[in-house]
């Protein structure tokens, strides 16, 4: 069998995204920022579905809150999300001392530190939360970091983004179980490795949790890599400081992250992520489908799609 010929369209698209990202990686952050705040409404106009998803969430977590101010927290959410987007060349293309020095300040780096020195890795859970390229970028630069990694939609651009993310120092490894051995080998070598805690897994790799009340399938990998390490769990966030750059900050994570039942485990990962979130509502990404699977999906039941929010 021949392989597919990739279509004109998609290398197109793949080459004046890279065009984008490297011009913008040489512009000051505070540029970028006023861009995202000239860009974030018309996303909030026009782009009907990242908007009617981030309202319905908004609503499921801050239920009591006036619908002005929910949707105040939308707009300035995707404005904050556009930032993001703006800010992948910085993370990945810039030179490397111009992203360190965008990193204004690091709270909690102790956490890492003394379980290093204690023998023990650390598992960071890493939330879609202001800047997640900036804190890979930071925990590449300074410690052995191992990451689970999938391609991108637009095959023709993951040369681009695996170079970006790797060029610190971090390894890649993919989403599946060759990948799970590779990070309890790193978390056995005392090093640290990323997880996202807030993207939904397939059916039969998670359980359902409450995340801000509602219950949301989560993934069931950090008690199976907890029970087998012994490894430090803390949440990390790159807090984007609009215009000047971004604070590092490592959070202790929920205590239950290191139950062995998993649904108890799933709701402090939760819980984690939420703590997090506290540091600022409007920089978590409120558009993705978090709440997606539903209980009823899973029981079988013929009205599951009467339950779904989305």
């Amino acid at each position: 069998m021949t392989e597919q010929a990739t279509p004109p369209a998609s290398r197109f698209q793949a080459r004046a995204i890279a065009t984008l990202w490297r011009t913008l990686s040489r512009w000051p952050v505070r540029w970028l920022w006023r861009i995202a705040a000239l860009v974030g409404p018309q996303v909030y106009r026009f782009s009907k579905r990242e908007r009617k998803v981030t309202e319905i969430n908004l609503k499921v977590v801050y239920p009591d809150a006036p619908a002005s101010q929910r949707q105040s927290l939308a707009k300035q959410s995707l404005q904050h999300s556009t930032a993001t987007m703006l800010e992948l060349g910085h993370a990945w293309m810039a030179p490397p001392e111009k992203v360190e020095a965008s990193i204004l300040a690091v709270h909690g780096r102790d956490k890492l530190d003394s379980a290093r020195a204690e023998g023990r890795g650390v598992i960071v859970l890493a939330p879609h939360f202001g800047n997640w390229e900036v804190l890979n970028f930071w925990l590449s630069s300074h410690f052995p970091f191992t990451a689970m990694y999938e391609p991108p939609k637009i095959t023709e651009l993951e040369p681009i983004i695996r170079h970006g993310r790797e060029r610190m120092g971090a390894k890649l490894v993919p989403t599946n179980p060759r990948g799970v051995a590779a990070l309890l080998k790193a978390l056995k070598r005392s090093e640290a490795i990323g997880i996202l805690p807030d993207q939904e897994p397939d059916w039969g790799s998670g359980v359902f949790a409450p995340f801000y009340g509602r219950d949301s399938y989560t993934a069931t990998l950090l008690p199976k890599l907890v029970a087998r390490t012994q490894a430090r769990v803390v949440t990390g966030v790159a807090l984007r400081i609009p215009g000047k750059g971004f604070e590092i900050h490592f959070l202790d994570a929920d205590e239950r992250v290191y139950s062995a039942d998993d649904t108890e485990s799933a709701t402090g990962v939760n819980a984690s992520v939420e703590a997090s979130i506290a540091l600022d509502p409007a920089q978590y990404q409120w558009e993705y489908k978090r709440y997606r699977k539903v209980v009823e999906e899973q029981q079988g039941l013929p009205n599951a799609n009467d339950f779904r929010l989305y």
